[in-house]
């Protein structure tokens, strides 16, 4: 069967025939991460003087995988200003290759990965999403959510707009079209449209020779800009975005900034809100890579460190120290270090196990079939075991892990987390999951401890956690560990990514 690239706006007479197509796989489950908050999204973007960039934005998405695997999506402006799009489900190697990223001609493209938060799990619901205007084609990425979403699609509906997706970030975008079409340029467009938007974005939007980055006020979901050797501009959602394709770092977009690069004018900022920093902080703790820089420092030291301070907090006689690949091995390397009892690897991960469409049989899960962690029998033998671990959500997958390390012959298991215990669902971009899902919000520590079958468990202070970050404490979002939200979340608001899915059209 050929694929289907109908709702892509490379034409199909274009495509390949071997390229594998994930439009009809809407309805399958991708494999869940069973006991994290899963991830944000993506934004990439990148304007050069000339030439195709198109595989520029394909390396930035790459290096942020990690913050979203279901859907990818690029697209490009050509000379003439009108812009060329392919997204589709599944991972970035999956989505491109060679013969369609030559298709995609440009030198400026912006590109997304994508985790579902609001809207569900549809290649209609990719993006980047791109709408027309009098002043031209204007394509939008987003990473966060807004808590006025069903609002503000009411709102545009009721004004003759047909939005087709089921996500908050189609509303941004129309937002901006109909200022456009209201007499205003680019830039008024822009502050109009994000002046009807409450809750977390960060943007990467691309307009005819421009590109443009912005953040809420609270500045919640991270955005850099970067520069390459040659001059190109770049905006990414983490630093490690820019390493892979060689640009420098120049800064990070300021909460409550909008910034408006071309290259007769380089960049233009305004702060179109009062800044209030509050950083998600899970962000410093398990979202963002731990090469990527935040606050002048690689977040592998901040993860050091937190490590030391789960160690002073939580100390336990043990024979090793151990950490829940990959996210947890820098805190468990400075639990070693500060405690001084060895570290050492006794979990490995399959690498290549990525999101698959392939699900095992129930038979195959109750036979405990280890797609993703396997245990080395012969380092766990006879010993007393301390397991770090960044976060638990449910506990499933933590009582799975449990269990694998005394079958393997661990004789003691303690686990100690690098966060305070999950409490409260985020409305800001990650998908923690509803309250009574979360094991920490109607358990104490002991009876989780019970529940997860471990010998002892703690986890690190709300005010360690801070602490560690050595910068003011309170340009942090923590509501996922205190219910204390930033921004107002409306009471009517219940948290599930199909919240728009009844008002499609």
């Amino acid at each position: 069967m050929l694929p289907d690239y109908s709702d892509h706006s490379v034409s199909a007479d274009e495509m390949p025939k071997d390229i594998l197509n994930f439009n009809n796989l809407d309805n399958l489950a991708l494999e869940p991460d069973d006991d994290k908050p899963q991830e944000a999204c993506g934004v990439f973007g990148v304007l050069a003087a000339a030439g195709d960039v198109a595989k520029l934005v394909y390396f930035g998405l790459y290096a942020l995988q990690h913050r979203g695997q279901e859907s990818a999506g690029i697209t490009v402006y050509n000379d003439r200003g009108t812009t060329n799009s392919h997204k589709a489900m599944g991972l970035v190697s999956q989505v491109f290759n060679e013969t369609i990223l030559s298709l995609l001609k440009g030198a400026l493209a912006i590109g997304h990965n994508r985790y579902s938060t609001t809207g569900s799990s549809k290649v209609c619901n990719a993006q980047p999403i791109v709408v027309n205007t009098r002043l031209g084609d204007f394509s939008l990425a987003h990473n966060g959510n807004l808590v006025n979403a069903t609002e503000l699609r009411a709102e545009l509906s009721a004004q003759g707009h047909a939005l087709e997706s089921t996500t908050d970030s189609e509303g941004i975008a129309f937002a901006v079209s109909e200022a456009v079409e209201e007499g205003k340029d680019w830039q008024e467009a822009i502050i109009t449209a994000l002046r009807r938007c409450h809750g977390a974005f960060s943007l990467v939007m691309g307009m005819p020779n421009t590109i443009a980055g912005a953040r809420d006020a609270y500045g919640v979901r991270p955005l850099v800009i970067g520069k390459t050797p040659d001059g190109s501009y770049v905006l990414s959602s983490e630093t490690c975005g820019l390493d892979i394709i060689g640009a420098e770092y120049v800064r990070e977009v300021l909460p409550g900034e909008l910034v408006i690069i071309t290259m007769e004018n380089g960049i233009q900022s305004l702060q179109w809100e009062e800044s209030k920093p509050k950083l998600c902080v899970f962000e410093m703790i398990y979202f963002a890579r731990p090469d990527s820089v935040m606050h002048d420092e690689s977040l592998y030291t901040y993860r050091l460190r937190i490590g030391r301070e789960l160690a002073k907090e939580s100390f336990v006689e043990a024979d090793i120290v151990i950490g829940v690949p990959d996210s947890g091995i820098p805190a468990a390397i400075g639990f070693s270090r500060e405690s001084g009892i060895p570290y050492g690897e006794a979990l490995i991960k399959n690498r290549y196990v990525g999101r698959t469409f392939i699900q095992p049989t129930q038979a195959m899960r109750e036979s405990g079939i280890r797609m993703k962690l396997n245990t080395l029998k012969d380092v766990l033998q006879g010993k007393r075991v301390i397991v770090i671990d960044d976060s638990i959500v449910r506990g499933t997958t933590s009582r799975k892990i449990v269990r694998a390390l005394r079958e393997a012959g661990a004789k003691e298991v303690h686990m100690r987390i690098s966060s305070p215990p999950v409490t409260h669902p985020c409305f800001y971009g990650i998908d923690t999951d509803s309250q009574d899902h979360l094991i920490a919000s109607h358990n104490s520590v002991e009876a989780i401890a019970k529940q997860i079958e471990v010998d002892t468990l703690a986890y690190l202070s709300h005010d360690a956690m801070l602490k560690a970050t050595q910068i003011d404490t309170t340009h942090f979002c923590t509501a996922c560990f205190t219910g204390k939200y930033p921004i107002e979340v409306p009471d009517k608001l219940k948290r599930t990514k199909l919240m728009l899915e009844n008002t499609a059209t």
